[in-house]
């Protein structure tokens, strides 16, 4: 397989400004989201659809995983005014609910502290950067009228973008790349306007607490920004502290505001050529994690330590090394791991599927493979104000290792020892043993008040699916010694958590499935049919770890998993939860997960899910659906062999199916990307094409037999 090939004819190249479809270079740990001038000339013309109440952001952030801040409250808060006491099989049990609610995308009735602990810390953006024009002696913006002719290119196989335009009469062209290893971005400006007054601006905001704008601009006194005489930006925002330096030879950097810095050649120079390197200060909430990929925090290339200042200006060409770094990474990337090539296929539509497949390894390359588990939005913009959401690790990661580049996933897996203690904690509280995770979280793991996602637990198997998965891809005690204490304190609260009865063992009241249209329902939800395969599934991997670490097994994990109560079945098809009103057809039919992101368990009947996949699809409100749905139809489809609803579920018409220009799953105009839906099609085109344990054995069972499919390094799912 030609990979260069496969990749080159996927590069995204526009001429014109495309609001929804900014693209994005970065490293996993950092990322950086330009508009048409490969800088951020131009925040307002890419916009976040105003939430609720909450005003509209940008889709052009700066942002790491280490970049995170906190406003200070007036009085500490904590959970204990939003704790309420459901009546559950086991006597009353605390859950952290929320005094308000959430009506048409607002928080109604939410008391202070709630407000504050949903909303911190929040996710930073570290910086805007964009081009000025400052001619006697007047600094101005420009516009989109500004800018003609336009060309902007994604160069996939090397992780560059190159972006020329006109401006004012004069040619620009400008190369914008990350540092593969190191929170460094750099750029070479080439154009004889920086001899006329084109120069580049950085401006610095305060941290936010809205839905999806990680950058205030209304509060220049909250927050400091000094430059020193070494080109170090240092910031301070509350207890938030980094670093921003700037490299580069025959500069002219100075202060030019508050918050504000200029970057100029010296003398009529038409060359720019500069990088920028973000570090996180110490303590407070811009923090390096230990257990980083990379931390950010080494001297970017160029800078020298400096016992005074930790760096000092580097020689020329700064930025075109970190872009000459970067073209020596991605084809690395690319030719590692696996690959699908479709463009054979005479179907039109495995061109497009094609083209979405090598977007979303992109995608998910820079904003999925950090340190934490990502925001559904990754490192372009905030959504739930940069919080992440647990139960969409699975869906932000797995496909890593399905698609042998496991490494990629394990600097997020190893994530959740840091929050053990924690969790320990909850579980404690609620009456149970082991581990319970949380949902809409910060790098604390601290839970947010919400009338639904502490109620969630189908995020409670994730990690012991994801630590199989690594496992599956390096079969070495190493791995097993190494994530043993997440997958058994999973599994421990998971059977301390199913609860006996005559029927066999079952799951709430009260609960909220993975399909969240029965939140106003909480306290008498139970038997969801996806997490009663779940928790019976990963049981049995938990028992089968302790048996490959040569351990005692734990008699009732299998117990449980052995008498999980059969689903809920009702005119021939599951049912989404066993009370009524038994199953709402909006948001995820998530009773298909069963037998689609899961194998084959005792507990489904293959016949009955075929008949609620063709129930799902003859009528669900699919307005409401999410991106990641349309993968778990194709799974399914493709584990009951039916590759043609497998392909068809997958590239369905559907707004929220939408993979604009740049590979983002566009979902509203306030959640402009979904990155769950691009790691769930990886997800499920792996599992297409290199089928799971048990399956057919022809090849790529999930594609229609006229498809010609050529694939290769994939891993087989379970």
């Amino acid at each position: 397989m030609d990979r260069e090939d496969l990749v080159r004819r996927h590069h995204v190249t526009q001429q014109e400004l495309d609001p929804r479809s900014p693209v994005s270079v970065g490293n996993g740990e950092f990322a950086f989201t330009m508009d048409l001038t490969g800088l951020q000339t131009l925040p307002a013309s890419y916009p976040v659809g105003a939430r609720g109440e909450l005003p509209a952001g940008t889709l052009l952030g700066t942002q790491a995983q280490w970049g995170w801040h906190s406003i200070p409250p007036a009085s500490p808060h904590d959970l204990a005014g939003s704790t309420v006491l459901y009546d559950s099989p086991r006597g009353p049990v605390p859950y952290v609910d929320m005094m308000g609610d959430i009506v048409n995308d607002r928080e109604t009735g939410t008391s202070a502290a709630e407000t504050w602990l949903r909303a911190n810390p929040h996710r930073l953006d570290l910086g805007r950067i964009g081009f000025r024009m400052v001619r006697d002696g007047l600094d101005r913006g420009i516009t989109p009228e500004d800018i003609t002719q336009a060309t902007q290119t994604l160069d996939l196989w090397s992780g560059t973008v190159t972006s020329t335009f006109t401006l004012a009469g004069q040619q620009v062209k400008v190369t914008t790349a990350c540092h593969p290893s190191r929170d460094e971005l750099g750029f070479r400006v080439e154009s004889p306007a920086l001899g006329s007054g084109l120069v580049v601006g950085i401006d610095f905001p305060y941290g936010s607490e809205s839905w999806h704008d990680a950058a205030d601009w209304s509060k220049p006194e909250a927050h400091s920004t000094v430059l020193d005489g070494q080109w170090v930006a240092h910031r301070e925002l509350d207890d938030s502290r980094y670093d921003v330096a700037i490299a580069g030879e025959e500069l002219m950097v100075e202060q030019t505001g508050l918050h504000s810095l200029r970057i100029a050649p010296q003398s009529q120079n038409t060359v720019l050529d500069f990088s920028l390197t973000f570090t996180p200060g110490e303590g407070g909430d811009c923090t390096p994690r230990g257990n980083n990929r990379h931390s950010g925090v080494a001297p970017a290339a160029g800078f020298d330590a400096d016992p005074a200042s930790g760096v000092v200006p580097s020689s020329d060409g700064a930025g075109s090394r970190v872009t000459a770094a970067a073209a020596a990474h991605w084809p690395r990337f690319w030719t590692s791991g696996g690959a699908i090539e479709l463009n054979a296929t005479n179907d039109p539509r495995a061109k497009e599927l094609e083209r979405r497949i090598v977007l979303s390894q992109y995608v998910t390359a820079i904003n999925c493979a950090g340190s934490l588990p990502p925001q559904e939005t990754g490192l372009v913009c905030n959504s739930w104000r940069g919080r992440f959401h647990l139960e969409m690790h699975w869906w932000h990661a797995a496909h890593f290792a399905l698609w042998n580049r496991t490494e990629l996933l394990l600097p997020s897996l190893r994530w959740y020892s840091s929050i053990l203690e924690a969790s320990r904690q909850t579980a404690k509280q609620q009456g149970f043993e082991g581990v319970r995770w949380p949902k809409q979280v910060g790098p604390d793991g601290r839970e947010s008040p919400s009338t639904i996602g502490t109620f969630l637990i189908w995020q409670q198997p994730h990690p012991i699916y994801l630590a199989e998965l690594a496992y599956r891809a390096t079969p070495d005690r190493e791995v097993l010694e190494e994530f043993a204490g997440i997958v058994f304190e999973s599994a421990a609260f998971m059977a301390s958590f199913a609860h006996p009865t005559g029927r066999g063992f079952e799951l709430g009241p009260p609960l909220v499935p993975a399909q969240e249209s029965y939140g106003f329902m909480r306290g008498e939800v139970s038997n969801p049919t996806f997490e009663l395969a779940y928790w019976q599934w990963a049981l049995r991997v938990a028992s089968q770890w302790r048996e490959r670490l040569g351990l005692d097994p734990f008699p009732l994990w299998d117990e449980v998993a052995d008498k999980m109560v059969t689903p809920h079945v009702a005119d021939g098809v599951y049912t989404a939860i066993d009370v009524e009103p038994f199953t709402i057809r909006t948001d995820h039919p998530s009773m298909l997960c069963a037998l689609g992101v899961l194998p084959r368990t005792g507990l489904i009947d293959p016949a009955i899910m075929k008949a609620t996949l063709a129930d799902v699809l003859a009528d669900w409100d699919w307005a409401s659906t999410w991106g990641w749905d349309y993968p778990v139809m194709a799974m399914t489809a493709a584990r009951l062999e039916d590759p043609e609803a497998a392909v068809d579920a997958l590239l369905m018409t559907a707004g929220k199916n939408t993979v604009l220009a740049n590979g983002h799953n566009r979902q509203t105009d306030s959640l402009p990307l979904y990155l769950p839906g691009n790691g769930g099609l990886l997800a499920a085109v792996a599992l297409m094409a290199a089928g799971w344990d048990n399956g057919p054995a022809r090849h790529a069972p999930g594609f229609p037999a006229d498809w010609t499919v050529k694939w290769e390094g994939l891993v087989q799912a379970p």
